[in-house]
């Protein structure tokens, strides 16, 4: 039976927080710097590999125990352990929620429907590691007897996003005698740019859908397939040449992949959540089964620290916090974060999906319609490049836009003063948010009284800053968890369920009409709105 809630904006701990705010809203951070030297100091932790500044945000210490007691309100730690020990908090797909245990460590013991989990997670990995190892060493071989040299994946949403961040976010490490590519769209061009210049006869494949049956992915799969078959001509090459991450073993063997090389995941695992299983296979061939260990431990030490850090400590629980504290009730719809680390340039889009898609609910749990803000819109560029793109809007714009700055003190590569100035740069956005520069100041450099208003900084803009020691395979785990356990955060308190995504559904299904009706031969009846219909009738006509 579901469970019935109060009314989220009728709890005291709600109505605490709506009168302080209220207290607060005017403050200024100058103010709150200059009248706390220590301020800076003391609204930071240090945990987990982690330097987690929050104290350039519109808060002071009774917003935090405040925002505390409303995860304590919500059952945010009991809502925790249900995760962490597989009970079925998807309640609408009555599914368990444990990416956690896809990072677990050997010897632990996590049940679903009376079974340990583990065990079957770790022979996957065992399994994925074999083949990658084999495709690193030239020893995985292809039909015509030339060594694998491209790998493809091929997925969409989780099963794209993630190994194609995780790759290029740890390209630093990967094997360079390999080339990786990432097909997802179902825009033909995405597949054919990237097969452009790739030999079939060098090239293995990754398909990964669940059921084997994603619209998408599976068109690209079949694309591929015509493709290397075109050269390969044998159907029994596709043996030689495709894998599968997926549960449908026989879709697979129809397919014409050999099922022993079919890596499996389970039900428990959201597309959104998945990186760390069979989904990462193109993650662990690019940076060695080492190092994809290593990225799991990453994730296993942050996994912890949510489960057993206090609140008031607990980096996910605070970046969770703060995100709910603008989006609430200061009203801001979105949060910027900005990497200022090139190697992570896809990690905004892939945050994209992870928040939006789980958060981007319009009824609780128990189906009751909400009369708050949930999922705020994530977005956001690597730092230097935002500076000369959207970064103005930020500063001087009318919007108020929380950001997340996220650097490393070591680079990956050392190059003169670059990584000097691209840390400068950090600082220097994140003071100059935070503090801008008065009237005074820019009258005391002596700028004119018609340039004084366009030079102002108001400031009072808020950020966090992350800061780690250099972007390794465990650094990314770390990361990655922290923004997976702070999405959890705010949906246990918004009492949404972050792990089903129903609002895809619709488009698919109409997609799924509308396509035969692109395709008939003869004019079609069509019965949709007046609008859809004159946009098929002119497709047709234009593509005719």
């Amino acid at each position: 039976m579901t469970k019935t809630f109060k009314p989220l904006t009728s709890l005291p701990e709600w109505r605490t927080l709506e009168a302080h705010y209220r207290k607060v809203d005017g403050m200024q951070l100058r103010k709150l710097f200059a009248e706390d030297p220590k301020r800076g100091e003391r609204l930071a932790v240090p945990a987990v590999g982690m330097y987690f500044d929050y104290s350039k945000h519109k808060i002071t210490d009774e917003t935090v125990r405040l925002l505390v007691k409303l995860a304590e309100a919500a059952g945010l730690r009991a809502s925790a352990e249900a995760m962490f020990r597989g009970e079925k908090i998807n309640t609408t797909e009555k599914r368990a929620v444990l990416h956690t245990a896809l990072r677990a460590a050997k010897g632990a013991t996590i049940m679903v429907d009376g079974e340990n989990v583990v065990p079957a997670v770790h022979a996957v990995l065992d399994k994925m590691a074999l083949l990658a190892n084999k495709v690193r060493d030239g020893k995985w071989i292809g039909h015509t007897g030339k060594p694998i040299k491209n790998i493809v994946n091929i997925g969409i949403g989780g099963s794209d996003l993630g190994p194609v961040m995780a790759y290029e976010a740890l390209r630093h490490y990967s094997h360079r005698g390999l080339t990786f590519r990432f097909v997802s769209n179902v825009d033909g061009s995405d597949f054919a740019e990237a097969v452009q210049d790739l030999n079939p006869k060098e090239t293995l494949f990754i398909v990964a859908s669940k059921t084997f049956t994603t619209q998408e992915t599976m068109t690209n799969a079949n694309t591929a397939k015509e493709w290397a078959l075109r050269i390969l001509k044998d159907p029994e090459a596709i043996a030689k040449h495709f894998v599968a991450v997926s549960t449908n073993a026989d879709a697979v063997a129809k397919f014409g992949i050999d099922t022993a090389n079919m890596f499996g995941f389970w039900d428990w695992v959201g597309g959104r959540y998945s990186m760390c299983s069979a989904i990462g296979l193109s993650t662990m061939i690019a940076i060695g089964p080492e190092n994809f260990q290593e990225m799991l431990k990453g994730f296993r030490a942050m996994d912890e620290h949510f489960r057993t850090a206090p609140f008031e400590k607990n980096l996910p629980v605070l970046m969770g916090l703060l995100g709910l504290w603008y989006n609430n009730f200061f009203g801001a719809q979105t949060i910027a974060v900005l990497p200022y680390c090139q190697f992570l340039k896809r990690f905004p889009a892939y945050l994209q999906q992870l928040t939006m898609e789980s958060n981007g609910k319009r009824v609780t749990i128990d189906g009751t319609a909400i009369n708050y803000q949930t999922g705020p819109i994530y977005w956001g560029e690597p730092g230097t490049n935002g500076q000369h793109s959207f970064y103005q809007l930020i500063h001087q714009g009318t919007k108020l836009i929380p950001c997340d700055f996220i650097a490393f003190s070591k680079p990956l590569d050392r190059l003169g003063r670059h990584h000097d100035l691209l840390m400068a740069n950090v600082f220097a956005q994140a003071e100059a948010l935070a503090f801008g520069k008065a009237e005074q100041e820019l009258r005391k450099e002596g700028v004119s009284d018609e340039l004084v208003p366009h030079k102002t900084f108001k400031g009072n803009r808020p950020s966090t800053t992350i800061l780690m020691d250099e972007l390794t395979p465990a650094a990314l785990g770390k990361l990655v968890a922290l923004y997976e356990h702070s999405v959890f955060t705010q949906g246990a308190i918004w009492r949404v369920n972050p792990f089903d995504q129903w609002g895809v559904e619709l488009g698919k299904v109409l997609a799924g009409k509308i396509a035969p009706e692109l395709e008939a031969k003869t004019e079609p009846e069509l019965a949709h709105d007046s609008s859809t219909n004159a946009l098929i009738r002119r497709y047709r006509k234009n593509r005719a």
